[in-house]
This record gives C-alpha cells, sequence and structure tokens, in this order.
C-alpha cells in the first residue's frame, strides 16, 4: 500500500510538474473573432492564396447575412493556372510560372469566370483525396516551356487546346450550368447570387520606395497578374486591420511565416526582442549562466511569454528590401486576442488541416503582423474614411 501511495505520489508530482511547464507557455484568451468557417486543407499544393482568400469571401458572405458555402479553390486555380500559361508564353517565360498567386487572383477570376460550389467542381480529377500538386505543377511547367522553344518560329494554333486539354486532365473538365440547392445556375450567375461584390474588396501594403497613398504593382514573383494595392504607412494599415476586425469582417493576410519567430508546432509567431532586453527581472541570473545559443533556444522555445521589437517603417523596408520577408503564406486574420501578460495578438486560420494545439487556428503577435505583413485584402467599405479619402477611395 505504501508502494501504491509513492508511485501516485510520483505520478501526482510529474503531472503537476508538466502542467506547470504547460502553465508557463502561452496562453491565450480570444478577445473579437469573426464568424468563421471550418478549416481547409491545401496538403501538398502551393496553393495557399487561393484557399486562405476564399475562405475569407465565404466569411464575408456570413458577415453579410448569406448561408454558409464551400467555394470550389481548383475551379480558381484551374482558371488561373490557364492565364498564368499564357501570360509566361507570352513573355517568352520571363515570367514566374508557379502555383503560387496572391488574394486578388481570386477575386479577378471570380469576376472573369464566376464561381462554382467545391461540391460540384473538386478539381481533383487524378486519384488522391487532397490536393497534391507535385505532378502537376512539374507538367505544366514542362509544357509552356515546351511551346516557347518549339523551333517553329511561331506558335501553333494549337497550343491552348493542348493546355486545355492537360488541366481538363487533372482538374476536370468545367460546366457550363449546375444545379445546387435545387436551382440551376451559370458560375457567372452563381457568383451573382453571392451578396457580396468583388469590386468592394481592395488590397493594402506598406512600403517606402513608393509613395504613400498611391497605387503600385508590388514586387514580389507572386504577383504575376501585377495587380496594384494602395500603399500606406505602416499605422495606417494596422489601423484596417484593427477597424476590420472591430465590425466583424476577416482579413486576408499575406505574410512570411519563414521568421525564425514562427514556431509551426506552437502555431505561434512572435518578434523577439534581442537577447540582452529579456534577461530582465528574477530571472536575470538565471539568463546570465546560459550560453549566448542557449539563450536563444531558450527564447524561441515559447516556454514562456518574451518580450518583443518595437516595429518600424524603417525596419518593415529592409526586411523587404533584403529578402528577409518575402510572399510566403498566405491566412485569414479572424480575430484578436491576448496573452497571460496582455500583449496583444491576432487570430488566424490557416489551410493546413485541424491540427494541435489550436485545431487549425494560429496566434501571431501584433509586431510580427506589423513586421511580416506583405499585403491585406479587405471590404473597403470598414476602412477609416480618412484613409479612405486619402488613397482616394469612394
Amino acid at each position: 500500500m505504501k508502494r501504491l501511495f509513492l508511485l501516485v505520489a510520483i505520478l501526482f508530482g510529474v503531472s503537476m510538474s508538466v502542467s506547470a511547464q504547460e502553465a508557463k507557455g502561452y496562453q491565450f484568451t480570444d478577445k473579437n473573432e469573426v464568424k468563421t468557417v471550418p478549416i481547409t486543407n491545401q496538403y501538398r499544393s502551393g496553393t495557399c492564396w487561393c484557399y486562405s482568400t476564399l475562405s475569407f469571401l465565404e466569411e464575408e458572405i456570413l458577415r453579410a447575412g448569406g448561408e454558409q458555402v464551400k467555394l470550389s479553390e481548383m475551379w480558381v486555380v484551374r482558371n488561373i493556372y490557364f492565364e498564368k500559361a499564357v501570360k509566361y508564353v507570352r513573355l517568352h517565360g520571363s515570367l514566374n510560372f508557379a502555383v503560387g498567386g496572391a488574394a486578388h487572383d481570386v477575386t479577378h477570376a471570380i469576376e472573369k469566370y464566376g464561381i462554382v460550389p467545391r461540391e460540384v467542381y473538386t478539381g481533383q480529377n487524378y486519384g488522391t483525396e487532397l490536393p497534391e500538386f507535385n505532378e502537376i505543377d512539374n507538367v505544366l511547367k514542362a509544357y509552356v516551356d515546351a511551346v516557347i522553344k518549339n523551333g517553329n518560329g511561331k506558335l501553333t494554333t494549337a497550343w491552348q487546346a493542348g493546355l486545355n486539354g492537360i488541366l481538363d486532365a487533372y482538374f476536370g473538365e468545367m460546366p457550363e450550368t449546375f444545379t445546387y440547392n435545387g436551382k440551376e445556375y451559370t458560375p457567372k450567375s452563381f457568383a451573382e447570387s453571392l451578396p457580396i461584390k468583388m469590386s468592394d474588396y481592395v488590397e493594402f501594403t506598406s512600403f517606402t520606395h513608393h509613395p504613400f497613398y498611391t497605387t503600385f504593382v508590388l514586387e514580389v514573383p507572386d504577383n504575376w497578374l501585377w495587380d496594384e494595392m494602395y500603399n500606406v504607412p505602416m499605422e495606417e494599415m494596422m489601423q484596417i486591420v484593427d477597424a476590420a476586425l472591430a465590425e466583424g469582417h476577416p482579413v486576408a493576410w499575406g505574410t512570411d511565416v519563414s521568421e525564425k519567430g514562427f514556431v509551426g508546432r506552437k502555431a505561434i509567431g512572435i518578434i523577439p526582442e534581442d537577447v540582452d532586453k529579456n534577461m530582465v527581472g528574477s530571472d536575470a541570473e538565471k539568463w546570465g549562466k546560459l550560453s549566448e545559443a542557449q539563450k536563444l533556444a531558450e527564447i524561441y522555445s515559447l516556454s514562456q511569454p518574451v518580450k518583443e521589437k518595437t516595429i518600424t517603417q524603417q525596419m518593415r523596408q529592409e526586411a523587404y528590401d533584403n529578402y528577409e520577408t518575402t510572399d510566403d503564406h498566405g491566412m485569414v486574420i479572424v480575430g484578436t486576442a491576448v496573452d497571460q501578460t496582455g500583449a496583444p495578438f491576432y487570430k488566424v486560420q490557416n489551410s493546413w488541416g485541424e491540427r494541435e494545439p489550436y485545431d487549425g487556428f494560429y496566434y501571431f503577435s501584433r509586431p510580427f503582423v506589423e513586421y511580416k505583413t506583405m499585403d491585406i485584402m479587405v471590404n473597403k467599405n470598414v476602412v477609416p474614411k480618412e484613409i479612405l479619402k486619402k488613397c482616394g477611395l469612394k
């Protein structure tokens, strides 16, 4: 019996120790959360731009009082791949021909081609349950390169038909009409039936190599469409984010998750202050005994909240100019939160499937969003009026 009590005591002690360690980590309290649609999974495809923007638009539909609908990601991807291939050939291959893209690709595609529900067009005509694009990407790239290098001195009249044949083989033929909830639609009429307009969605960014309150083509490889964004100071970009969330609207977010402060397994992104500035208070003695490598490991373990940098416009620009901030990933900002110290965070919806510890949602600190935002897309009706006026937007 004594041995049993001892074992229980040991196990209880281990449990308490584990709980204490877990309690030292980040703990978040959600503050301002929009109504969200289910988490999606882009799996082995570089289509975050499409998955995130469609989730954003589906949440905009909910915000507008519409019913929840799952729109077809691959309808958009298939149409965009065709357009991108045509432009790549016209430019003799001097374009980034890859599956990556931007939020405006989605609104552009819906305006031009309409949209269908996912159940009407899954776009997975190649035998896997989830998207797997390695073969598709390689086949399409080889095809358009062969078209450019055909040796005829000019293009044939068949190459676009051949491209459509490849796209149909992998994604499936696109329906001209379909029935949804007992009503017949075309892709265009279905898009028009949604309670949102693509013309209401605008993109903002914040860099100093172009004048503020003007538009410019953000110079990143995935902006193959050469679409323009409004350029505003960092503080006003963040005002737009906060204003959208305060009104119950999501924010489509283009960012960079290659930053060391993004710890995927913990679903947290931060921008830690320099090591010496984190050596404060009762922990200073402990910090002083650690090597530089140990100090960095402790900071990035996220075993407890750490101090973060104060982000400036200059820091944003330098990170972009030095390729430290790139067009890396698209997600949706769906709320605000605070950690146990009161530090502000944003709750973000990802497209990597439901996974621990937050069921597919992630938390990024305000400094991370200030520093690593490439661009945002929002409903222009939530942008503060003074910012709209400065940008010449109505």
